[in-house]
Formats: structure tokens, sequence, C-alpha cells
């Protein structure tokens, strides 16, 4: 996964459905004008800019819808906001992109320098308060597209499939994309090829690398545990493992701090990982070597920055609490109970049937698409790397709906993606409008965060 994958990866996690947004002044009514979305997301780039806790915690309270409130409370808002203040520094508004009755997008420069497009919802009904903000890294300022919704669905249906037939024709798209709504699932077509060498096309069960999807995973399965009793978000690496090459990490990191990604622990991708043979990378244990020893980056709590070591860490800590290997955990506790067979890790050099081969594009002129299987480890692991296909990942976002899995941040709705050389997967779930767009692409980012974004924002209001 590349830097700027990366952090696509947490804006998605981070602002998506749990760090959203602020909302007008204390005072400032959004009913005073036709455009309520403008005024919420401008107080809110103010707000954000004020680095107050005081002054976000007023806004989340007083002008946040009580429904989104009550899916996810002020103290964790407060929680994400620290650390994306910590990662973005502040917003400088460049210019309104797009305003829409119940929707506006604005793009901003973020005091690291990252340009970043802010999309605020509100409800469609008086008060018309905020329902969410999504934050989008922007590669390319000069050319943003915010889609406009379109009238229904079946506008709707024939935009999305013009759109990836299209980018298939250029080469630009090879996957799946599912669309599901509470009537059921309305599009599922697959496009491109798996192996492109072999020229066999994809299917619509075909199994794609998820990349940091998987992570998603590992959160169910540590919230599986503590609800067991077996371990406490509050519980410090070193309860669990004794022997972890930090010392300080294991006296000062939580389990908690893993999960939000403020434990200061770094990264596997580096130096280390591109000089060590990938065959020999099959455990979970094979990972440490590559970061464990490390210092930290930060004092754990303090700021926020994506870990992919982090996550290795929690499948560490799952193995050692339950007594089984964290890919039979995942397995028996989590994709057999909700159907998922198609989903699991699988060894690089396993024959698994029907498998997407990831292609991506290389450094020379002609920029050719070529295999991305010398960039893959022996096996993925608790941070990323295992395959599923999309019919497998919306029985995982119906099983979190009908209560059969339980994560908690995951109560309004779902905003995940995972990428690296040759894998791109994005999930958007939202719960009020019932609708789930998954799109599991085998070419590099932002393959399936660009079509995923057209997507959901074609969606009709």
């Amino acid at each position: 996964m590349n830097t700027r994958t990366r952090v696509i990866a947490l804006l998605t996690v981070a602002f998506a459905a749990i760090f959203a947004p602020a909302a007008p002044g204390l005072g400032q009514e959004a009913e005073s004008t036709d455009r309520p979305a403008t005024v919420h997301l401008n107080a809110y780039i103010e707000a954000f800019n004020s680095g107050s806790l005081d002054r976000m915690k007023a806004f989340f309270e007083a002008h946040f819808a009580s429904s989104a409130l009550k899916e996810t409370p002020v103290a964790q808002r407060l929680a994400r906001y620290q650390g994306g203040k910590a990662q973005l520094k502040s917003f400088a508004v460049e210019k309104t992109v797009s305003e829409l009755p119940f929707q506006t997008s604005i793009l901003a420069r973020a005091g690291n320098g990252d340009d970043i497009l802010l999309r605020a919802m509100v409800e469609k009904t008086p008060p018309h308060k905020l329902v969410a903000i999504f934050a989008e890294l922007v590669e390319d300022p000069a050319n943003i597209d915010v889609p406009e919704p379109k009238a229904d669905e079946k506008e709707f249906i024939a935009a999305v499939r013009g759109f990836l037939e299209e980018r298939t024709r250029a080469d630009e798209f090879s996957g799946v994309a599912l669309i599901a709504a509470d009537s059921g699932v309305l599009f599922h077509e697959a496009y491109g090829n798996a192996d492109r060498e072999m020229k066999i096309p994809n299917r619509k069960d075909t199994k794609f690398n998820l990349g940091s999807i998987n992570k998603n995973f590992t959160r169910v399965a540590i919230h599986q545990l503590a609800r067991q009793g077996k371990l406490s978000l509050d519980d410090s690496i070193g309860k669990f493992l004794p022997d972890y090459p930090n010392a300080q990490a294991a006296e000062k990191v939580t389990v908690r701090h893993l999960l939000n990604m403020t434990s200061g622990i770094g990264d596997f991708f580096g130096s280390r990982y591109d000089a060590t043979p990938k065959e020999k990378i099959r455990t979970l244990q094979d990972y440490l070597p590559l970061f464990a020893d490390r210092p930290l980056e930060f004092e754990p709590g303090t700021n926020n920055r994506y870990s992919n070591g982090g996550y290795v860490v929690l499948g560490l800590i799952i193995e050692k609490v339950s007594g089984v290997d964290y890919y039979s955990f995942v397995r028996e506790n989590i994709f057999k109970p909700c159907g998922m067979l198609n989903t699991d890790s699988f060894a690089r050099d396993a024959d698994v049937p029907n498998l997407a081969r990831g292609y991506t594009l290389d450094d020379e002129p002609a920029r050719a698409r070529v295999l991305n299987h010398a960039t893959l480890p022996g096996r993925g692991s608790s941070a990323g790397g295992g395959y599923s296909t999309a019919e497998d990942m919306l029985k995982y976002v119906l099983a979190l709906k009908d209560k059969k899995l339980d994560l908690p941040d995951a109560a309004s709705g779902l905003g995940i993606a995972g990428g690296a050389p040759g894998i791109n997967s994005a999930l958007e779930w939202d719960p009020r409008s019932g609708y789930i767009v998954i799109v599991l692409t085998n070419f590099d980012p932002p393959t399936a965060g660009q079509a995923a974004r057209r997507i959901v924002g074609w969606l009709p209001q």
C-alpha cells in the first residue's frame, strides 16, 4: 500500500461516518438558506481550524441530527477529531465545487499540503441538520468531477452501466461492482479480465484481493473477544505479548490505541519489506521483524497515523487470546457464520480457482500493466491482503446490519477501502438510504475508489 493510498484509507475510515462533522455556529440555523449543507460545511471548517474541543463539542451537540449522535456519540467524534486535526492541521477553502439542496462539496487545502474534497449531507426535512461529512483525498484538483444524483433507479443503473463499460473499454477498469438497496440487489456485473495473459474474464463470483478492508474483520474479531471478557480495549500489548520487541510499546500501547491507529507503531512496508523474500512472509509472526523493534513515532494516544503494523499486532493478540491462528479465527467466527464461503487469506502460491490476478502500471514510458505478484507477501495478514467476492462482502454488510456481527463504530454505516499495486477495493454502506456499494478491482488505486465515489454520487435522493 503506497503512501497516497494510506491517506485515502485513513480519510475514508476516520471521516466518512465516524469523524464527521460539525454544523453552523451556535445560534446560526441552517434554515436561513436554501443550501443548508453549505452553511454547515463552512462553519465546520471554521470549527475544525479553531482546534477547540469545547467548540467542536458544542457543534456536535447543537447541530447534528439526533439519529447521527445516537449512532456515533459526541465523545467518539471528539476523539476522531483530534486524530484528524493532528494529521491535516487545518482547512483553507479553495472553491465550492457543487451545491445541491441537501449536499455541498467544497475543495479545501489541508495544512499538511493535501487537497481534500469535503462533502456535507443534511437531513431532507427541517431543520436540515447534518447527518455526515465525507472527506476524500484529491490527486488532481483541476479535474474534480462531482456527480449529481440521478432522478430514479432506472436512470441511475443506466448511468452506472455506461460508466463502467466506458472505463473498461479504455482499460481503466477491471473488476466487479455490486449495488444493493433495502429492496435487494440492483446491479451486479463483472468487467475486464481476471487473467489478462490467459484472457480469462472476471466473473461476478471472482475473488479479489481486498487490501486493507481486511482490517474491518480484525476489528470485529477484537470486539468479539472483548464481549466474551477475554480482553479489554484498555489492556496493553505486553499483557498478551510479553516478548514484544519494543518494551515501551508493550507497556504503553493499548488495544484501543491499535484499533484507532493512535499507537505510534509504524508500518511494515518499507526497506525491510522490500529486502525480504516475499515467500517467507506467511504468518503474522513473520511480519514482526519488519517493524516491531522500531521506536514509537509518537506518544500513544497523542496523534493519529495509519498503521499496518498496529493491525498485525492486533492479529497476534487475537491468536494469543483465542489459542488459534488468526486466519482460522476469522474464518470460523466471521466468514462461516455469515456464509462468506469464498473469503479467506490465500497463500500466494496456492492454486485457488477463480482468483483475480493483480495488474499494476509499470514505470516505463509505455505504462504497461504488469503482474503484481512480486510485490505480494507469501500470505496476507490481519492488516490486509485477504480475498473475497462482491457477494460475500454484501453478506458481511448485511450481517452487520442485522446485528449478527457487532462493530460499534459501524452503526452509522461503513466507508472502507483498500489499495496497493494491482489491488483496489471500496465499500460504502449508508443505513439511512439503505444503499450498499461494493467495488472490487485488480487494478491500481484509485480505480475502485473513483468508481465507488461516482456511483455514490449518482444515487437517487
